[in-house]
């Protein structure tokens, strides 16, 4: 790869990596399988970058490099950190409704991660039901119906004391 193609491929890696970080936090519910979830996405996207740069939409690309390479490690067990037994500080809440933002985010974990993925792509990350049948591999009309499903889930796991769950994250 050539010296300006690496470093459109940095350029790009540093502008879009806070919006990856995001949706990868949202699938994996865990802030350091997140970073090495986005690290992961980068390396698959790197060799290939000579192609992508040239699509319409390379973030696009990237966003279904990370879901899908979320699933696969979910499918395949290759998930072996262990959490570690004391947490560092937290970081200062960006909001006053953290305590809605961790209810969610706990929820969401306890999701299987097909129902998580779809839930992010979906109502976070703002995808169509096409655009999500399309990163998630399936026809579109299971995404309204595991949406649906899911939906449920997550509000049988949290109870019904919850405002609306869209404005958390």
């Amino acid at each position: 790869m050539s010296g300006s193609k690496a470093a459109d491929f940095e350029e790009f890696a540093h502008a879009r990596s806070s919006q990856l970080l995001r949706t990868a936090c949202l699938l994996t519910g865990d802030w350091h399988l997140a970073e090495d979830l986005v690290q992961e996405t980068f390396g698959k996207l790197f060799p290939r970058w000579n192609r992508v740069s040239t699509m319409d939409a390379p973030m696009a690309y990237a966003h279904t490099t990370l879901v899908r390479t979320f699933l696969s490690a979910r499918r395949l067990k290759r998930w072996s950190e262990h959490p570690a037994e004391e947490l560092p500080e937290p970081h200062a809440p960006v909001d006053d409704d953290i305590e809605l933002r961790l209810t969610l985010l706990e929820g969401l974990a306890r999701l299987s991660p097909a129902d998580r993925a779809v839930l992010v792509l979906r109502y976070w990350e703002d995808y169509s039901v096409k655009e999500t049948a399309d990163i998630l591999r399936t026809a579109p009309g299971t995404v309204p119906v595991r949406a649906k499903r899911a939906l449920g889930r997550l509000r049988t796991l949290l109870g019904t004391e919850l405002r609306a769950p869209a404005a958390a994250c």
